[in-house]
């Protein structure tokens, strides 16, 4: 079944909009990997069998992923990838996928974990809807916690990549974490940023460097 958007108005999907004229419909893939997840943790944790922990998102909005990594310290292969959500079907899926990628073949080195895009994860689930790829995100940025984690843990803070907000237009306070999140909802163009944001309506000189991070985002999450 294909995942693409059907856009009759009356007809039934395996997701909705709010006004009901639109629908999707999940992957096979997507599907199995929702209603079967791999390597997610049902019961308690005991993090003193993990050297690596990462956490995305806030419970009290709805989504949140929290992810436990086990690494080999002598080549820094990752050999489990446990984890838990409260996100919907696109992050489940999503996540459980990642998990599979990350450890199949003796598992990924942090390095190359580090590398894995959420347009892959999404290629080895068969797509997802526009609308919820900013979930499939979510695997992305507690993956890259949970490796900072560990390079603290080890001490190789060298190795740790801090991932900071910025202030874009200091008129709207608009920071480039901001414009992120808006490309990954959808808003693909400096005009749909800006009904997202504001950004730049009353601080015109700050436009160039915000369509310069509209295309670095695309490219990072769209490819």
């Amino acid at each position: 079944m294909s995942h693409k958007q059907d856009s009759i108005k009356g007809t039934k999907g395996d997701v909705s909009s709010h006004d009901k004229t639109k629908s999707w419909f999940y992957s096979d893939i997507v599907k199995d990997h929702f209603f079967n997840p791999k390597n997610f943790l049902l019961n308690e944790v005991d993090e003193s069998q993990y050297n690596g922990i990462g956490k995305v998102g806030s419970p009290a909005c709805g989504d949140e992923l929290r992810v436990w990594l086990k690494v080999d310290k002598e080549t820094e292969k990752i050999q489990e990838f446990k984890w838990k959500t409260f996100g919907c079907g696109s992050a489940i899926a999503s996540t459980s996928m990642a998990s599979v990628m990350i450890t199949e073949n003796d598992g990924m080195t942090l390095t190359e974990a580090r590398k894995l895009k959420p347009q892959l994860i999404m290629e080895r689930l068969g797509g997802l809807p526009q609308r919820k790829f900013h979930c499939s995100v979510l695997c992305d940025k507690a993956l890259r916690d949970a490796i900072n984690d560990y390079y603290r843990r080890t001490e190789q803070f060298d190795k740790v990549v801090v991932e900071a907000s910025r202030i874009i237009d200091p008129v709207s306070k608009v920071t480039d974490h901001d414009i992120e999140e808006a490309v990954l909802e959808g808003a693909t163009t400096l005009e749909k940023v800006q009904q997202k944001t504001k950004v730049g309506t009353g601080n015109p000189s700050c436009l160039p460097a915000v369509e310069e991070l509209i295309r670095f985002y695309k490219e990072k999450y769209f490819g």
